[in-house]
């Protein structure tokens, strides 16, 4: 076992080293100007996710299908990643982190567009779409979006399920003494109540559940920020200065270069927001929507809400727990993170409703993920199968260790990435002609 995981080790050091990052974010960049900014837009997007569309096909709202991508996309990474990106980045991380998830807004937006421009209605009315079918149908590459589909499927079992339900119980055990199984059998049970009942169920729950725990969390940060006001104006000014300047070691902090912290920065940025991965798109698909750049602004709020907002006030409470407590110094993000909030009032207990919240959800969202891409696999019948394993799942990933199922999870990650990005640049013209059709013509209220 040793040795498997050393292996998987070894191939995530090049899958996630510096040609993954540049791609990814080159491809950011690449959209947000090929697109012309599609990102000015976003008091529209965030318009757009809380409104109605009457009589347009899909099979749940469009603020369903971005609660449940945000349940999926909104997890322990938004926590214990970010403290990881200063362990090893340093606080000027955090900057780089966010500027991350300014342009992933525009990738975001491309693979909801995609979603719905090549999704297609099976014979019970369901829509099914995502990177496979933009694969298959725009571009005629079915191999691809077999492979796409494949690491889907295998993917959800890792960063959807065991290592979110790992994470639950661990902290159930180190903050509240509860036991492992039954913590696993709690949100086993749970997670089957909701899964059973499929996507418009789970986009229900997910519609109930992100606001809430989206909003307790940043209620919870912004409150420790004012108990430890004095320090958070020197965290965002050091946060900004160290992206460009090297950071000397000191101070709680580790000692990095600039390289050092727009790596990890963009790195965890990524990782968190999953623009570039192509499992969002599988839910944007099934939206109600009148043309597909609509939901695609939808979409990309996805990203400002995770990266912009979650990500980036998590990094200042972090930085600013440091600044006031210099004791609080770890090269181990959960144990850094753990220490920070522990040095402030009611900061443990906000630390753990956010991640049993954050982890619950990412269960929900990735199940439904897992379950199209087994789908387009294996067909309808293949899914009742998967449903069941993916509940078993949960349980045995809230009892056992999980570093293997981690070092696996990050190379399929990895390996969705790759088919979903050629999707999006080979489709980058469609992508052009349908924006400046609806977006820069003024024509978002038309029909397809």
């Amino acid at each position: 076992m040793q040795a498997i995981n050393d292996f998987f080790s070894l191939i995530n050091s090049y899958l996630w080293g510096w040609p993954m990052i540049v791609l990814l974010l080159g491809t950011h960049l690449f959209l947000t100007i090929r697109l012309r900014f599609p990102q000015r837009k976003l008091l529209t997007a965030l318009r757009l996710s809380v409104s109605k569309e009457k009589g347009a096909d899909g099979e749940v709202s469009q603020f369903g299908a971005l609660a449940t991508a945000l349940a999926a996309t909104i997890g322990t990474g938004n926590i214990v990643g970010v403290a990881l990106a200063i362990t090893t980045g340093g606080p000027g991380a955090v900057f780089w982190c966010w500027v991350c998830g300014i342009f992933g807004m525009a990738t975001k937006y491309s693979e909801g567009l995609l979603a719905v421009k090549y999704r297609v209605q099976d014979s019970d009315g369901r829509m099914l779409g995502g990177p496979m079918y933009a694969l298959e149908r725009g571009l005629g590459l079915k191999w691809l979006a077999v492979l796409f589909a494949f690491f889907t499927a295998l993917a959800a079992f890792g960063i959807g399920c065991t290592v979110q339900a790992n994470a639950i119980s661990t902290l159930s055990f180190e903050t509240y003494g509860i036991t492992r199984w039954m913590t696993g059998l709690v949100i086993t049970t749970l997670a089957a109540a909701v899964l059973l009942g499929g996507v418009k169920r789970i986009a229900t729950v997910c519609g109930a559940l992100v606001p809430f725990m989206a909003a307790f969390y940043v209620i919870g940060c912004v409150a420790l920020l004012i108990i430890n006001h004095a320090y958070v104006g020197k965290a965002i000014s050091l946060i900004v200065t160290s992206a460009f300047t090297s950071q000397a070691a000191g101070g709680g902090f580790v000692g990095a270069s600039v390289m050092m912290a727009a790596r990890y920065g963009i790195a965890r940025g990524l990782f968190s927001n999953e623009s570039g991965m192509g499992s969002a798109p599988i839910i944007a698909a099934a939206a109600r929507t009148r043309n597909p750049v609509r939901q695609a602004l939808v979409s990309s709020t996805g990203t400002f809400w995770d990266t912009v907002v979650i990500c980036a006030l998590t990094g200042v409470v972090l930085v600013s727990a440091i600044l006031a407590f210099p004791d609080v110094s770890s090269s181990d993000g959960a144990a850094l993170t753990k220490a920070a909030f522990a040095k402030l009032p009611l900061g443990p207990h906000v630390l753990a409703v956010a991640i049993l919240t954050f982890a619950l959800s990412t269960i929900l969202g990735w199940s439904y993920y897992g379950e199209r891409a087994m789908e387009y696999l294996a067909g309808k019948r293949s899914v009742r199968y998967y449903r069941l394993a993916y509940v078993l799942a949960v349980f045995l990933g809230s009892v056992v260790g999980l570093e293997l199922i981690w070092n696996i999870a990050d190379s399929l990650n990895a390996l969705m990435a790759l088919p979903n990005l050629v999707a999006l640049l080979l489709l980058s013209g469609t992508l052009a002609r349908e924006t400046k059709k609806y977006l820069w013509q003024n024509r978002l209220d038309e029909e397809e």
